[in-house]
């Protein structure tokens, strides 16, 4: 045995300027995307409309693509991370595509009528857990540690308040609330239900592959010297940490990369008035298709004028020339993956969910996020991230892109029917129902459990009071 070097082929995320913005642009809508991109061309003076081609806010060198699941592989990795890969050999149909509305069948309105809610961090984290798989038991202390976080995404409650604010109801002690927000804390965004600043960045760290460049540094900066850092400095974490000053100024540039405040992005983004479908769902020939939703304004490009300027300027300008263009270079590529990535989910959702497009809530089949990540190929915050505040135009309306996923319930053929399915079993055997003898919550669950979908009466209870439907008692009172 001796010493040898060796060198060897891997590839690592790294959690880069430019992945960061490719996250951040993928989590905002069409409306809000529009006005960071305006903001983009006002302060980057290498970026410029494209007047010449009206097409959406896609960047110059986007190709038409097709989005049938007949299509090649995938053409390859992009530079930053797996979720960004495309795929090269489809042809999309032309954007701004849509098909004829054919009114709406389950209670959903036309776009100009439907306005935006804008989305708190309960909303969303309400949504994953109603997605997850654990007991009621479980999603009832989950409910309460939701509750109890702040704004800025942190838990600022104790444990033992946390268990005796769910008293009488439920009891848990400390450990078992804690494993639950173990669970919470693996929610979109990343850094959620953190307890403190360290546990915060900690939490962000862990979602980073382990051949991340100087990951296990920053997470012993963020474990131990936290609160010093401010004082330290690079050297004297350097000292502090027993590394070299190089490799403590790489673990400070990705602490200062992760987000402090996780939970500003999603209550305090800016919402538009009116929904702006992101997509459109059309049915040509027998067959779903999904492209993005066309725009009015003018795409983006490069200034050419500038762009050449580098090559005759001097030394300093040059150098400020060559970062505005490395930055429009970059938005122009996050925006083609964002369109990219938000294309994989739709056709995910358009395979999964097509009784459900073809039929209504009834047909809706249940689908979680974690089943969409495994079957593109991407990480579920990716998902997430991806289906907040995005809009879908299709023939039964414009649809929340959240309305394709449900949880589920055990039927006795061995399946799953989705609980808006059930509610919807629920609503069309009350609407049958003799106005005289109304059907009461034990007699809708024996119904149901004679269509094979056993259900619990409080489930039942709990169902008809979600649909605004009144008891049986005043139901009768009002007939």
């Amino acid at each position: 045995m001796k010493p040898r070097l060796q060198t060897s082929l891997g590839q690592h995320l790294v959690m880069t300027p430019q992945l960061r913005q490719a996250l951040h642009l993928l989590q905002l809508s069409s409306v809000e995307l529009e006005s960071e991109i305006a903001a983009a061309v006002e302060s980057n003076p290498l970026l410029d409309w494209d007047e010449m081609a009206p097409i959406s806010t896609q960047p110059v060198s986007e190709r038409t693509r097709d989005t049938d699941d007949s299509n090649a592989p995938d053409s390859g990795e992009r530079e930053a991370a797996q979720s960004w890969e495309g795929d090269g050999d489809e042809r999309w149909p032309e954007r701004g595509a849509s098909g004829g509305h054919s009114g709406d069948r389950d209670g959903d309105s036309d776009p100009a009528d439907r306005m935006v809610q804008t989305e708190s961090l309960q909303d969303h984290l309400f949504w994953q857990l109603h997605l997850s798989t654990m007991s009621a038991r479980d999603r009832n202390i989950g409910i309460a540690l939701i509750d109890a976080i702040d704004d800025d995404g942190y838990l600022r409650e104790s444990l033992d308040d946390i268990a005796a604010a769910l008293l009488p109801e439920t009891s848990a002690n400390a450990a078992e609330i804690a494993a639950v927000l173990c669970r919470v804390q693996r929610f979109d965004p990343a850094g959620v239900g953190a307890r403190s600043l360290s546990e915060c960045l900690c939490l962000q760290l862990d979602t980073l592959p382990a051949a991340t460049p100087s990951l296990e540094l920053a997470r012993r900066a963020a474990r131990e010297q936290i609160e010093r850092l401010p004082k330290l400095g690079t050297s004297g974490l350097a000292d502090a940490l027993g590394c070299t000053v190089e490799e403590a100024a790489s673990a400070l540039q990705l602490l200062r990369s992760l987000d402090p405040r996780p939970g500003a992005q999603i209550g305090n983004v800016p919402h538009d008035n009116y929904v702006t479908p992101d997509c459109v769902i059309t049915r040509q020939n027998g067959v779903w298709r999904v492209v993005l939703a066309g725009s009015h304004a003018p795409r983006l490009t490069i200034h050419r004028g500038y762009e050449q300027m580098i090559q005759h300027c001097g030394a300093s300008d040059a150098g400020y020339l060559k970062g505005r263009l490395q930055e429009a270079r970059w938005l122009l590529k996050n925006i083609e993956a964002r369109g990219e990535t938000l294309l994989k989910v739709m056709r995910c959702l358009v395979r999964q969910q097509s009784g459900f497009l073809e039929f209504g809530k009834r047909a809706l089949r249940p689908l979680t996020l974690r089943e969409v990540a495994e079957e593109i190929g991407m990480h579920e915050s990716t998902v997430s991230r991806a289906v907040a505040r995005k809009y879908v135009h299709t023939p039964r309306g414009t649809l929340s892109l959240k309305e394709f996923f449900d949880s589920g319930v055990g039927t006795e053929g061995g399946g799953e029917a989705s609980s808006t399915a059930i509610q919807q079993m629920i609503r069309s055997l009350v609407e049958a129902e003799n106005p005289r003898k109304p059907l009461s919550d034990a007699r809708l669950a024996e119904l149901l459990k004679a269509a094979g979908v056993p259900v619990a009466r409080r489930t039942v209870a709990k169902y008809r009071e979600a649909l605004h439907i009144a008891s049986s008692h005043e139901r009768v009172r009002i007939a």
